[in-house]
């Protein structure tokens, strides 16, 4: 009799445990990167997560999945994580990743993290009352191209042709090479784009900017450019281009400059929305927000060894100095 007893309460308990664990939530993290080059962003996604209540591994389960710059297979990505019945998924690293998250479910909450318009871009109804099953947070990524411009000019006074490189598969690539335009033409400089969607079109891109004189180098936020940012880097270095580029680590790799919102910011309000919602929160109920944390990171030794002062006026305006 306490044979069956013990038996039939050790049943009890494991039936317990399987379903206690079969209660923990499942968050799907879709991104266009890959796990080496956004390992900060994926920290602050899981500070952010910690923030309302949710230790990763103990109160909430992560699957993730990566492109690594392949726009190609996010498609197939969020269709993965839309069979393992995830929870809630963050559609991270652009558009790209937040279109496809919308493709592939009606029904799943989605927070996603974009530089553009997500009303434009057919994410949403409104910013205040989204909607439907999607949210996020906006960073200012293409807006800032006018004042990354100022900043290359400013440190580059003499350069009156600047070369921009952008990457065509991104849907929003027509807008951007029109904003660049604008800018160019309202900092009375010429501007030279060119275009590379693969890894191999790097070298005959910088080629180009080589034969057009450009004077000095924009790298468009993307995530692709953003996974690659070693190669960019080092083609920069070899052509001795003074380059800008969108966060900081292009200059922690060896880049000259960055400007651009603080993605570890946002990538933390993702967390903190996808945690909110596994608290019963809708993300119809979650207003859009907009990162508004900005940096500007410049190292100095990249500019000594172009021969380049950097003037008073952009090191008062520097959030941090590597040296």
């Amino acid at each position: 009799m306490r044979r069956r007893t013990f038996l039939a309460l050790t049943a009890s308990i494991a039936a317990h445990r399987v379903h206690a664990q079969a209660e923990v939530p499942v968050v799907g993290f879709l991104s266009t990167g890959s796990p080496e080059t956004f390992d900060r962003l994926r920290i602050a996604f899981l500070n952010g997560l910690k923030e309302v209540g949710f230790n990763p591994g103990r109160d909430a389960n992560l699957e993730f999945r990566w492109a690594d710059g392949d726009y190609n297979q996010m498609a197939v990505l969020a269709a993965e994580l839309v069979q393992q019945r995830v929870n809630v998924i963050a559609a991270t690293g652009g558009e790209v990743s937040a279109l496809a998250a919308k493709a592939a479910t009606s029904t799943i909450p989605v927070v996603f993290s974009i530089g553009s318009d997500p009303v434009q871009r057919g994410l949403v109804k409104s910013w205040n009352r989204p909607g439907g099953n999607m949210t996020g947070v906006v960073t200012v990524t293409f807006a800032l191209d006018a004042k990354r411009l100022e900043l290359l000019r400013t440190l580059l006074p003499k350069a009156d042709v600047i070369g921009a490189i952008v990457n065509p598969a991104r849907a929003s690539a027509p807008e951007k090479i029109r904003e660049l335009r604008e800018a160019a033409a309202a900092s009375k400089c010429q501007v030279v784009i060119v275009q590379a969607r693969e890894e191999e079109e790097f070298e005959p891109a910088f080629a180009t900017l080589a034969s057009k004189g450009a004077g000095g180098l924009m790298v468009t936020p993307d995530p692709f450019f953003f996974t690659r940012h070693r190669r960019l880097v080092e083609l920069a270095a070899q052509h001795r281009i003074p380059a800008i580029y969108e966060s900081r680590n292009f200059p922690a790799a060896g880049g000259l400059m960055s400007y651009g919102t603080s993605f570890t910011d946002a990538y933390r309000l993702v967390g903190a929305y996808v945690g909110r919602i596994l608290k019963g929160e809708k993300p119809a109920d979650l207003p859009v927000i907009q990162s508004t944390k900005f940096e500007l990171v410049i190292n100095l030794k990249v500019a000594a060894a172009l021969g380049l002062d950097v003037p008073a006026t952009i090191l008062a305006q520097t959030d941090e100095v590597i040296e």
